[in-house]
């Protein structure tokens, strides 16, 4: 392997913290330029041997390998074939985002008939993960699906191309390396997120924007809160290039009429725990969580705390409480493991309402969360959301009420949620707009 290839075999592997602390170690001697990570942008940094003159081109290449252009290579190919393209979807990026992709691709290619290609980036395909997305959402792909690992770090991965492809991609970066060999018309964003958000200002921060920024592409966005706070935000592109979706909960995965009482005398309270998204302010939530549990509002006896998420440290709150953590699960795991929960505490600094609230609600808890621009009141989807401000007052006194409606006999078990259970029937107006 070449050092690219090492770098990124040792990130996946051995993870985040692991890595720096071997590159630091074996260069800090040498006086090599440090390392940066860039998670959101789905690549790491390679580092520079000391006194080397590169080019500007081998520079960009180093500081972002995702963004350079897909290596393709024309084919004989079928009438229609649609390219999903995407980081990964092994177990621990399914959630979200990356399942309503495969099940949007699958609902366009089912309409349209043709070819399904899944196309990763940084990781080798799970076919069975893809299925079990399908499953779970209730939907039956009979058709062949190709999977393709276009690996970033190996300059000799290309993808053969036709006529009749078109390529559905799921981040800024995965659109900025499709546009740079393929035709703007044969294109389609799935935004998710206000990207811009994932950096300060700089040159990811204005990259993104560019692409956002586009009127040549189409975007399709991932709930009508989101597309407003875009074109609140100078995005004015969208409001001819883009459309927007609710997202589905299917009964079968998120059901609350379902629900069986878990065992043990304790209640359950869900923490969306991912200390390297900042937008997830872990910190504030654990000094919130280590105050509720001091004040005796959550009181061990009666409750069981779960940190749900990757690269969570052992944390004692109130110096004597460690919750349970819980990195990855599969799609069966994590829908019986939500209907277990009775509040969720899950903070997003960003205008999306996140999956895990929503998944939460479609379970039947009650469900905290913050504030945020346009993301003011989440009552469209459930009175079981409470929206706070992100000061530990103010979410402190939403976790109160949460609680206390967990208490309630029945309460918890019922179903207030206007969410979709359908996913054709929530997809429905974008596959017919997108033809």
């Amino acid at each position: 392997m070449n050092l690219i290839q090492k770098i990124s075999w040792y990130y996946r592997n051995r993870g985040l913290g692991a890595l720096i602390t071997r590159v630091l170690k074996g260069r800090e001697a040498a006086g090599a330029l440090p390392l940066r990570s860039n998670q959101s942008a789905g690549h790491v940094q390679v580092p520079l041997k000391p006194n080397a003159v590169i080019s500007v081109d081998q520079l960009l290449r180093l500081q972002f390998p995702s963004l350079q252009p897909l290596a393709v290579y024309t084919a004989p190919g079928p009438h229609f074939r649609l390219n999903l393209v995407t980081d990964s979807i092994s177990k621990g990026s399914l959630f979200g985002g990356v399942g309503t992709a495969i099940i949007l691709a699958t609902l366009m290619v089912k309409r349209r008939g043709g070819k399904l290609r899944i196309v990763t980036r940084t990781q080798a395909p799970d076919e069975q993960g893809f299925a079990q997305v399908l499953e779970c959402a209730g939907i039956d792909f009979p058709g062949n699906v190709e999977f393709v690992y276009a690996d970033i770090t190996d300059r000799k991965a290309q993808l053969d191309i036709c006529d009749g492809d078109r390529f559905l991609t799921t981040s800024w970066w995965a659109t900025a390396s499709v546009l740079g060999s393929i035709s703007p018309e044969k294109v389609d964003y799935l935004l998710q997120e206000d990207e811009r958000m994932f950096y300060p200002a700089g040159d990811e921060w204005i990259r993104c924007n560019e692409i956002l920024s586009r009127r040549d592409i189409r975007f399709i966005i991932n709930t009508e809160l989101l597309y407003r706070h875009l074109l609140s935000t100078g995005l004015d592109n969208l409001s001819k290039s883009g459309v927007w979706f609710e997202p589905a909960f299917p009964e079968n995965v998120f059901g609350a009429k379902d629900r069986e009482k878990k065992q043990g005398p304790k209640r359950r309270l869900f923490f969306y725990a991912r200390p390297n998204n900042l937008r997830n302010l872990f910190y504030r939530g654990v000094e919130v969580l280590d105050k509720a549990v001091v004040s005796g509002l959550i009181d061990p006896k009666e409750w069981e705390i779960y940190f749900v998420g990757k690269d969570v440290p052992r944390i004692a709150l109130g110096g004597f409480l460690e919750a349970t953590r819980i990195p990855v699960m599969n799609w069966r795991e994590y829908g019986s493991f939500i209907s277990s929960i009775d509040v969720g505490f899950c903070l997003m600094a960003t205008p999306h309402p996140s999956y895990p609230p929503l998944d939460l609600i479609a379970a039947g808890a009650t469900v905290v969360t913050n504030k945020f621009g346009l993301k003011q009141d989440l009552g469209r989807y459930s009175d079981k959301i409470l929206c706070c401000d992100t000061d530990v007052d103010a979410l402190l006194a939403g976790l109160e009420i949460a609680i206390k409606s967990a208490r309630k006999s029945g309460d918890v078990n019922s179903d207030s949620s206007q969410l979709s259970r359908s996913w054709p029937s929530s997809l429905a107006a974008v596959i017919e707009h997108l033809g």
